[in-house]
């Protein structure tokens, strides 16, 4: 093998470490099955939730692992391999995922990390059936003006007792 081949695999693992490592989450799938038209979609719905699915040999892959904490997915590097990243909402690649893999038996769901710690793949589900961070600040929201109801509730039947009252 060349030093120039050599040295593009390690640059190439270098940049597939470097995006496991700034990653919020990182799902792992087998996509094989899957039509063309099928795969532009799932690409799409991850982009619109600002996740980015790349297709990775699994050899870059396990050396990309190799000494990081993430080496336990070594066993899900096998057949055809995508990996979705998430910078930012740590959920969101589970939850598209999990969504585009129930109405598509051929989308399978190998493993990953979530939070930058590797999970198992009943915890995957699971997170990604968990509300969005959107939801769970809506939530959050209604659950913080709910006292402020019941005070203004209050002070108004307080209010109009007087007024009968008087």
């Amino acid at each position: 093998m060349s030093e120039a081949s050599i040295a593009k695999k390690a640059e190439a693992v270098k940049n597939v470490n470097e995006m496991l490592m700034a990653a919020e989450s990182a799902i792992v799938v087998d996509y094989r099955g899957l039509t063309v038209a099928e795969v532009t979609d799932l690409r799409k719905q991850l982009r619109d939730a600002d996740v980015k699915m790349v297709v990775i040999k699994n050899k870059i892959l396990q050396r990309a692992v190799e000494g990081t904490d993430y080496e336990a997915l070594n066993d899900v590097f096998v057949g055809p391999t995508a990996v979705a990243f998430s910078n930012e909402d740590a959920i969101a690649p589970a939850k598209v995922l999990k969504k585009f893999a129930d109405d598509h038996d051929a989308l399978e769901i190998k493993g990953g990390f979530v939070e930058k710690a590797v999970k198992t793949l009943d915890e995957i589900n699971v997170y990604a059936t968990m509300p969005g961070r959107e939801e769970l600040l809506s939530m959050l929201a209604s659950a913080l003006q709910d006292p402020m109801r019941k005070i203004a509730r209050a002070v108004k039947a307080i209010a109009d007792k007087e007024d009968e009252a008087a």
